[in-house]
């Protein structure tokens, strides 16, 4: 079995077409969606209507929560863009999905960030700009979703990571868009089980950088922010 993993589009049709496409040609079983589709600047109502026809969300982001009201105080000029970009129902949509599920049989659950809280990291801990990855032990005690668990994917922080203990692989999947560590190129998991056992692969993907950069400057209410985020790969100075 292949179980193609996005998280984090952030809106970004551009960097979802070109992993969408990798996804095709990889021809998974099954393709889930960690969350955090909507929220960004290049794009989002493509966005959206990418993701509904080819990998519907499938666990509640952190940021889709910010779409679907739940935290009116933060980020209104964000919000009210996002919402006007997409049809009407979404955000009841994203506020309704589950903060997780199990697929394959139970073996694979999946969490945006962590299984009871899709705004903190399971994988990391420290400051965002320089995290530090939790030890095995202390990941398997988080543990939820019964002992057939054998793979546990999240995202949120947007860094590609692997760690394995007691029989549980732990993975944080890259992200479609917005990068932190330099390299402005899309990302995606694919996950593949051989004789009972699963192997990740994180996948990289070239696209149209400065057509998303453009497209933010041109509509988004921090456009140029935004712009200089994917450009760069690298979350720029706040504006």
């Amino acid at each position: 079995m292949s179980v193609a993993v996005l998280s984090d589009v952030h809106g970004n049709a551009f960097a979802l077409d070109a992993v969408l496409a990798d996804v095709r040609a990889a021809t998974p079983d099954l393709t889930v969606n960690l969350g955090d589709t909507v929220w960004g600047g290049a794009d989002p109502g493509r966005a959206w209507a990418l993701q509904q026809e080819h990998a519907p969300p499938t666990v509640r982001g952190n940021t889709d929560e910010l779409v679907a009201g739940r935290w009116p105080e933060r980020d209104r000029e964000q919000t009210a863009w996002v919402q006007a970009q997409l049809p009407a129902g979404v955000p009841e949509v994203l506020g309704a999905l589950p903060t997780t599920a199990q697929v394959a049989d139970g073996e694979v659950l999946l969490a945006h960030g962590h299984p009871q809280d899709p705004w903190r990291a399971l994988l990391f801990e420290g400051a965002p700009e320089s995290p530090r990855l939790r030890p095995g032990p202390a990941l398997l005690a988080e543990l939820s979703g019964g002992s057939a668990v054998r793979v546990v994917l999240v995202g949120h922080t947007h860094r590609e990571a692997l760690v394995a203990e007691g029989g549980v692989t732990f993975v944080n999947v890259g992200a479609v868009s917005r990068q932190f560590q330099g390299d402005p190129a899309a990302r995606w998991a694919l996950l593949e089980r051989h004789q009972g056992l699963w192997n990740v692969q994180f996948r990289r993907v070239p696209y149209d950088i400065e057509g998303a950069a453009r497209w933010a400057e041109a509509h988004a209410p921090q456009g140029a922010h935004e712009a200089a985020w994917l450009r760069q790969g690298r979350l720029p100075q706040s504006p």
